[in-house]
């Protein structure tokens, strides 16, 4: 038997003059041959495989550690520039807002300040109600629309990202505190987790940043995050029970089993009168939330309904006295801005694991949001989000925060798409919120006193309702059902476990399939299409063809030690099965392994002489 080695992903390869695939290499040869067949095989040229040119351990590391975290080589313009030139653009990078702030005019200005009018009529409702998500003071939320987005005009780079508490985040924080503290009976107690914890979200953010890690957040893939933030917005909605039924006595469970049981539980303490007000705005704010969407141009009707809801809900519970008739208030908001809070950060042993874990939880959570929203905005504008910058911004945003009596906040996606539709040109926008809210923080404040509860409730149902994503979640279905399933159990983990280990069972199952694809990379059998030197996967493309007595096997995915027993025994049982295969016309004689995917670092490596067949 006569047979033939060849270089793993070495020089072999077929063209048809426009498309070229380089095949790595083959197997040995898989049964009996024929004497033309052997005449040939000896009469193939063998050509030499250049050693690549030798390197120190201590240059590949550099070189694999660059590529690593710094991809983008984010110092590459400061080769060859003066000194004084070199110190103006690292000045210039660590704050976004002197690349923008020289060239500002008055046309700019005439946008943001309509953009950032229209999103403070967003900000302040938002804002109360978030923070009551949170279980923290309504005036939290504001002091969080205020100190943040005028750290982020400075260091961000986004020009439509509209800063501020989100949902998520304020949910995530509140059920994680709650475990340990009670917001009601050890209020200051829980405040002061509650900025220690937005302390290291902050740090976290930061450090994500500097380290340049910000492929860890990568881990939250799109299926994860579809199905946590649907299972989010429906244990969001049905914590807004207690607000639309009236309900004094409610769980502080997360699970969707706990929570209808308490409401179920409670039905004397429902109030027709709170139903009646609460169904009413929640028509009011959803039905502006769809003519939005049908009709782009009037995103101002879906951003100023929130705020619109606040005014007239109040007037009407100030004019018919109707805190008397079961109807709660917010009551009592003092006036002034941030109170300064570092002496309120906690770092006693007793809650420190607590509020790292929160911390840890929220800061990714926000991280990934902002981020994601930044980015999808950029792109519809054509230009560029520095992703390790973003973390920066909205890290130390929020250790700023956590000093000035503010709790997590990120670009939330809602509050950015109006500034987005508002034709907001730079990132002003936010200042000009920020100090719109400063405005109402210092002489509005003793009108929100008559502000229901249950409006508050019904502006987050509107808010987390776009957070469910049916078309995405079909397309994940149509794409791939692991991802599906991923998608699934981060939902499910969500509602009917908690929050927190929803997104742990999702992640985990992220991670456990990346393992799985390393370690069991697909295969599959390639066929040459008739008339052409193109070969494609015989399954996907039905018009083509084996190639008589050769096996063409492509592996998809690079070639290491977690791998490589799976891949010598498939390749062995598939050689098998063609030998054992029936009504077969030609023995088969070869297996050409397609290494196209295999690590550029493996190719590299020298071996002395091999042999390539072609």
């Amino acid at each position: 038997m006569v047979g033939m080695r060849g270089a793993y992903g070495g020089g072999g390869g077929y063209s048809n003059g426009n498309e070229s695939q380089p095949l790595g290499g083959a197997a040995g040869a898989a049964g009996p041959m024929t004497t033309e067949t052997s005449t040939e095989i000896v009469g193939m040229e063998v050509h030499k495989v250049a050693p690549p040119p030798p390197r120190s351990t201590l240059s590949k590391m550099k070189a694999r550690v660059k590529e690593t975290f710094f991809p983008d080589d984010p110092f590459r313009g400061f080769k060859g520039q003066p000194l004084g030139t070199q110190w103006l653009m690292a000045v210039k990078y660590l704050f976004p807002i002197l690349d923008w702030v020289p060239g500002y005019s008055f046309s700019l200005f005439k946008s943001d300040l309509i953009a950032g009018l229209t999103i403070a009529s967003l900000a302040i409702p938002q804002g109360i109600s978030y923070a009551k998500l949170a279980s923290l003071p309504p005036i939290i939320g504001l002091y969080s629309s205020f100190v943040p987005p005028m750290v982020y005009a400075v260091l961000g780079s986004s020009r439509d990202l509209a800063v501020g508490p989100v949902s998520i985040a304020s949910l995530v924080m509140g059920s994680m505190l709650r475990d340990a503290v009670s917001p009601s009976g050890e209020p200051l107690l829980f405040l002061q987790l509650a900025f220690t914890s937005t302390f290291f979200a902050g740090l976290v953010q930061a450090s994500l940043g500097i380290l340049r890690l910000g492929f860890i957040i990568d881990f939250l893939s799109k299926a994860t995050l579809v199905g946590f933030m649907a299972g989010a917005a429906i244990i969001v909605s049905l914590q807004q029970l207690k607000a639309l039924l009236g309900i004094v006595h409610f769980t502080t469970q997360m699970g969707i089993v706990p929570v209808m049981a308490s409401v179920f539980h409670h039905t004397k303490e429902w109030s027709w009168q709170t139903i009646l007000m609460g169904v009413c705005f929640l028509v009011f704010l959803l039905a502006a939330r769809h003519v939005s969407l049908r009709w782009p141009k009037l995103f101002w009707v879906s951003a100023c309904a929130p705020l619109a809801s606040v005014i007239i809900s109040t007037l009407l519970v100030f004019l018919f006295k109707a805190q008397n008739h079961s109807i709660s208030i917010i009551g009592q908001l003092k006036c002034g801005l941030n109170r300064p809070s570092w002496d309120k950060l906690l770092f006693d042993s007793t809650y420190l694991g607590l509020t790292m874990k929160t911390g840890l939880i929220t800061g990714i959570l926000s991280l990934t949001e902002g981020i994601a929203v930044g980015r999808t905005f950029a792109s519809l504008k054509d230009y560029q989000v520095d992703g390790n910058k973003e973390m920066m911004a909205i890290g130390l945003m929020n250790v700023v925060g956590s000093c000035t009596s503010c709790y997590v906040t990120t670009g939330a996606f809602s509050r950015s798409a109006v500034n987005h539709n508002a034709g907001c040109k730079t990132a002003m926008s936010n200042v000009v919120m920020a100090l719109t809210v400063m405005v109402t923080l210092l002489f509005l404040m003793p009108l929100f006193v008559y502000t229901p509860n249950v409006v508050l409730g019904a502006i987050i149902i509107a808010a987390v309702i776009g957070l469910i994503d049916l078309p995405a979640v079909y397309q994940i279905w149509k794409m791939d059902k692991m991802d599906f399933l991923v998608c699934v159990c981060a939902f499910a983990g969500v509602i009917f476990i908690s929050v927190q280990e929803g997104l742990a069972i999702a992640v985990g199952l992220s991670v456990f399939r990346v393992l799985m694809q390393i370690t069991r990379p697909k295969m599959m059998i390639q066929g040459k299409i008739k008339g052409t030197d193109i070969y494609r996967d015989l399954y996907q493309y039905k018009e083509a063809q084996r190639v008589p007595g050769i096996l063409i096997l492509a592996i998809e995915a690079p070639i290491n030690f977690a791998n490589s027993n799976y891949l010598n025994e498939r390749i062995k049982r598939w050689i098998e099965e063609e030998n054992s295969m029936q009504n077969k016309q030609t023995e088969l004689h070869f297996v050409i392994l397609d290494l196209s995917a295999r690590s550029s670092e493996s190719n590299r490596r020298g071996h002395g002489e091999n042999t390539a067949s072609e």
